[in-house]
């Protein structure tokens, strides 16, 4: 979920930023509220989202984004959220979000980091080397080293230019 929220961002060419109207960010909460609630075997439904609740999830999503890039995070985040503590059926406790609007959002976003945390994860979570693209995406790689969401778009392009750049380098220095 905290990939997802973070991929909300728009990128040129790519697609709008899904957090830029009240429509598209209940459209974007509710696919994937549905998805994570499945994942984690909860009921509940989205919360609904007001144009109100826009200027805390952008907050939100900009400080989730600086502690992935391994920046400080901002002194002041977009507000103090709650989570309770839940019982699964199979005896497992659990946090559940609590509140409503970008409150509930940030409380289950904040629960995922927190639990990748302490699951040792959070590392695999980056941003795209790629400065026009910056999608977020899990690093399967085995020694966390991945740098692009898809070497085959962003990689291979970067690559290619660092190549080209190489090559440009070398024939100037060979006319030296």
């Amino acid at each position: 979920m905290v990939q997802d929220f973070l991929n909300t961002t728009g990128i040129a060419g790519y697609g709008p930023d899904l957090l830029a109207d009240a429509e598209s960010a209940d459209d974007w909460a509710t696919g994937a509220v549905r998805t994570w609630a499945s994942l984690r075997g909860l009921a509940g439904a989205p919360p609904a989202l007001e144009e109100a609740d826009l200027v805390k999830l952008r907050s939100l999503r900009s400080t989730i984004r600086s502690m992935v890039d391994h920046e400080s995070p901002p002194r002041r985040g977009p507000g103090a959220v709650s989570a309770s503590f839940g019982l699964s059926d199979s005896g497992e406790v659990r946090l559940e979000p609590a509140g409503g609007g970008w409150r509930w959002l940030a409380s289950a976003l904040w629960a995922e980091i927190l639990l990748s945390q302490q699951a040792g994860t959070w590392r695999r979570v980056k941003r795209c080397h790629n400065h026009h693209c910056g999608s977020a995406f899990y690093d399967r790689s085995k020694n966390n080293s991945g740098v692009w969401h898809d070497v085959k778009t962003c990689g291979n392009a970067a690559n290619l230019r660092a190549s080209r750049a190489r090559k440009r380098e070398r024939e100037r220095a060979g006319r030296s």
